[in-house]
């Protein structure tokens, strides 16, 4: 995370003031009500941003955090916060209702009216906060799907979780082209939770049909080692067909076959060169990624490359000469 606080290093009677400062410059405008007194709170928690949206990760003791009235209604900057609960139970309660979030689960609140989030079994959370205008959800769906819990029967709430719970914690996310690259993803995510869990087909078609293609790169990029990654296999994983596949990723200008065979190739350039490139032979190394033929692997290879790979890896591990 860009910054990180941790009470441990906080003098008592400082923490409850530090604390808040820190949740209001970096996240919203909440009283915070401490269970325990001053000397026993400890709260460790990681700030940072994404390009508009911002993060947070917290564990802590038990707290209560009031968004009231007065606050709502002072809102410069209207915005809708995820809650990812990681371990143990909160309550979230807003615009008349109120839920229990247990692992795995999540919910939206609104900074615009107020709200109440109870951690009685201590903090152990992700928080994500996005400009409201960003989400360009219409005002009655957000007010309807507040304090409603996300996961059960929900799969894109579940595959959600296993996002942002990640984005919250990811560091390199938060520098440079990688920041930029997850802000539209995470955006169009999070409006396809909302709008499926809502049922609203017309709603939901858009968002969950953008972000389809980051869920196939992904699903791929986690199984680029398996010999058997084929389209067939790639389309049923997200129940749809291979045709519509090749329509998916052609709008997102990726041709399957080359995209699988560059990223596999990066990684076994990787290998070769990394501080085991030695340990396998040049054919195992390429088999590990899916190449089963060496004669073609180091042909593909010199074709990307400019270079075989017997070269590339001797130029990064130089055989040892000894003089006589």
């Amino acid at each position: 995370m860009s910054s990180v606080l941790d009470t441990a290093f906080i003098p008592p009677g400082d923490r409850e003031e530090v604390v808040r400062n820190a949740v209001w410059e970096s996240m919203v405008a909440v009283d915070i009500d401490h269970r325990p007194v001053a000397e026993d709170i400890s709260v460790r928690i990681g700030l940072g941003a994404v390009g508009p949206i911002r993060v947070c990760s917290a564990r802590a003791t038990s707290v209560a955090l009031r968004r009231t009235e007065r606050y709502a209604r002072g809102d410069e900057e209207p915005a809708v916060s995820l809650g990812v609960q990681m371990t143990g139970s909160s309550v979230v309660v807003q615009n008349g209702r109120e839920c229990l979030l247990g692992p795995g689960d999540c919910a939206v609140y609104e900074s615009i009216a107020p709200y109440t989030l109870l951690f009685d079994e201590g903090v152990d959370h992700r928080f994500i906060r996005f400009p409201r205008s960003v989400l360009a959800l219409p005002d009655r769906l957000l007010r309807d799907i507040t304090a409603v819990p996300l996961g059960p029967g929900n799969p894109v709430a579940r595959l959600a979780f296993s996002y942002f719970s990640q984005l919250a914690v990811t560091d390199e996310l938060y520098r440079g082209v990688h920041g930029d690259a997850v802000v539209g993803p995470s955006v169009e995510l999070l409006r396809a939770v909302l709008t499926s869990q809502r049922g609203d087909s017309d709603l939901a078609k858009g968002p969950l049909e953008a972000t389809l293609s980051l869920r196939i790169t992904h699903y791929i990029r986690k199984h680029l080692a398996d010999r058997d990654l084929s389209a067939a296999r790639i389309a049923a994983a997200h129940g749809i067909s291979v045709r519509h596949l090749y329509t998916v990723l052609s709008r997102s200008g990726i041709s399957l076959g080359d995209w699988i065979r560059t990223r596999r190739l990066a990684e076994c350039k990787r290998e070769l060169a990394g501080p085991n490139g030695r340990l396998r032979t040049i054919a195992a190394t390429g088999r590990s990624w899916g190449f089963v033929d060496a004669t073609h692997f180091s042909k593909v290879f010199k074709q990307a490359y400019g270079i075989s790979p017997r070269v590339w890896r001797d130029q990064n591990h130089p055989r040892a000469t000894h003089r006589g």
